[in-house]
């Protein structure tokens, strides 16, 4: 239990800013022989001395003291922060999955931008958990991302359906097909992402056409998905597809797309539901819909 408090606080550095404690007293309002008898009861409690306070001299300022005050600022600025939270212009933070980041975060930020010269906009990259912790703990304010992994009190707006590909070498067996089947792949060594929330999602969706995903290996980047995809080492499976048929290693390969209904999932635009209500938030979400996103869908 805290026994020292703001107040108390004020008092400290208000004496330190004013080097008297007659100023001090009357910058804080507050009587000289009350002032003094808070500090004492402050340097009793804490069981060191903050000020010297001889008769008829200056006060001076113990080194405890000194550490003591600095403290004590900054205590009193959160305070303040805390308080005025209300009063400070909002910063409004969008977060997006790390893997469809590039194709939605710059677009979307140049929109809201363009449409609410007023307001002040940045992005934040983040996975699955992350997005999920961050939207909860009021860190960001709304997040564009697949919907795997938000349990709990959110809200969401559906923004646009995609469906997966498969990263493939040049000379695998499947290269020369326009489309495939997640049945296709049975057997075959696959490449997924190692983030849990994205490999249980993967899994599940095998589960549910009654098939057994062969992992080969396990990634955290889209780029080593490709890469390792482009030199034979099993098929990539994603819902991101990036421009191009190079790897980060200069090599060739073949994006396909994957036909099977059950594989087809949403990108939404995900916030807390504990929020509270905002003309401003309202009006951001009505311009984070299609036709705004579907222009840079990833597909």
């Amino acid at each position: 239990m805290l026994y020292l408090t703001l107040r108390q606080y004020e008092y400290i550095v208000g004496v330190a800013d004013t080097g008297s404690l007659t100023k001090a007293a009357v910058q804080l309002n507050v009587s000289q022989p009350s002032l003094s008898v808070a500090i004492t009861r402050v340097e009793q409690h804490l069981k060191r001395t903050i000020f010297l306070r001889g008769k008829g001299s200056a006060i001076e300022i113990t080194p405890f003291g000194h550490r003591l005050i600095a403290k004590a600022r900054t205590l009193l600025a959160l305070g303040a922060e805390i308080e005025q939270d209300h009063d400070v212009a909002q910063t409004w933070v969008l977060g997006c999955f790390a893997d469809i980041a590039p194709w939605y975060m710059a677009p979307v930020l140049k929109k809201l931008g363009d449409r609410f010269p007023a307001l002040t906009f940045v992005g934040r990259e983040g996975r699955f958990a992350d997005l999920g912790r961050d939207l909860a703990e009021g860190k960001i304010d709304f997040a564009i991302s697949y919907d795997v992994g938000f349990e709990g009190n959110f809200t969401r707006r559906k923004l646009v359906d995609i469906a997966p590909v498969a990263f493939v070498a040049t000379d695998h067996p499947l290269a020369q097909a326009n489309t495939l089947e997640l049945s296709d792949l049975k057997d075959m060594p696959l490449i997924l992402f190692n983030e849990d929330l994205s490999e249980g999602f993967m899994r599940d969706l095998f589960t549910r056409i009654n098939l057994t995903p062969v992992i080969k290996q396990k990634v955290a980047s889209l780029e080593m998905m490709r890469s390792l995809a482009a030199n034979g080492v099993g098929v990539g499976i994603s819902y991101s597809r990036p421009p191009g048929h190079l790897s980060y290693d200069g090599k060739p390969l073949v994006t396909l797309p994957i036909a099977t209904p059950e594989a087809r999932t949403e990108i939404a635009l995900i916030w807390s539901g504990l929020r509270a209500d905002s003309p401003d938030f309202d009006a951001i979400l009505d311009a984070l819909t299609p036709p705004v996103v579907d222009a840079v869908s990833s597909e």
